[in-house]
């Protein structure tokens, strides 16, 4: 996210590439290690994603970390993550912030501990008038939930039904000021969106690669986003 970067950016990347961060319980699997030390070089990754989204021109990233559904998981691996998002704001947020990332949440906070929302919050407020590049987190975030979410916002304010539009509906979101996903990738070989951004993926490119999260590096973005560049977007249009 340096100037001496400007050279690697590519001609019509996405302005918002979405990451559905998926895999790192196999990944540590097949080393024969515990399902948690995979989250953690998945958290090692993201530094490397960033860096590379810097690089080639994208403006905004969403990193799905944490889905509505993940609560049913083992009591020790929620805790291990919630701990993992604390320790990652904690030793990397000065660091964000001086290179001029803005960090974003997406997501429902009330289910975090005090103590955690609070961090949230500080990161939030503490890089909001950066503007290199926006990382938006997905955190305690599932594609229905949002639209339910947006729903009852637009009842609790009584919203007329005739002024109910896209634009309109869009602002109740948990994503309210970010623009549509032009790409959202899946690592691990699955072929599902799994509730995520339901709303906002309407004409979004999708990319799918075998790869773990943890092995998903700056080379494998960049082929990413140069299948992106080949498509043709119509958005139920002619080209």
């Amino acid at each position: 996210m340096t100037d001496v970067n400007k050279g690697l950016e590519i001609a019509g990347a996405p302005r918002h590439v979405a990451i559905i961060m998926d895999g790192n319980g196999r990944w540590a699997k097949g080393r024969g290690l515990p399902r948690l030390a995979g989250h953690r070089a998945g958290v090692e990754n993201i530094r490397r994603i960033i860096e590379g989204c810097g690089e080639y021109g994208v403006e905004i990233l969403t990193l799905w970390a944490f889905s509505t559904e993940n609560w049913t998981r083992p009591l020790d691996e929620v805790r291990g993550l919630m701990r993992l998002l604390g320790e990652t704001l904690d030793r990397q947020l000065d660091e964000l912030h001086e290179k001029g990332v803005r960090l974003c949440h997406s997501g429902r906070l009330e289910n975090l501990s005090e103590d955690l929302q609070h961090r949230v919050r500080k990161a939030v407020e503490l890089t909001k008038n950066n503007d290199r590049l926006t990382v938006n987190l997905a955190f305690d975030y599932g594609g229905r939930a949002d639209i339910l979410h947006a729903v009852q916002g637009i009842i609790q304010d009584g919203v007329p039904a005739e002024q109910v539009d896209d634009a309109l509906f869009s602002r109740y979101l948990w994503t309210a000021g970010l623009p549509d996903p032009d790409l959202i990738v899946r690592t691990s070989g699955e072929y599902r969106v799994s509730n995520f951004m339901l709303w906002q993926s309407a004409y979004a490119e999708y990319f799918f690669t075998p790869l773990y999260w943890p092995d998903f590096g700056k080379d494998e973005l960049r082929q990413a986003i140069l299948a992106y560049v080949q498509r043709e977007r119509r958005f139920g249009g002619l080209a």
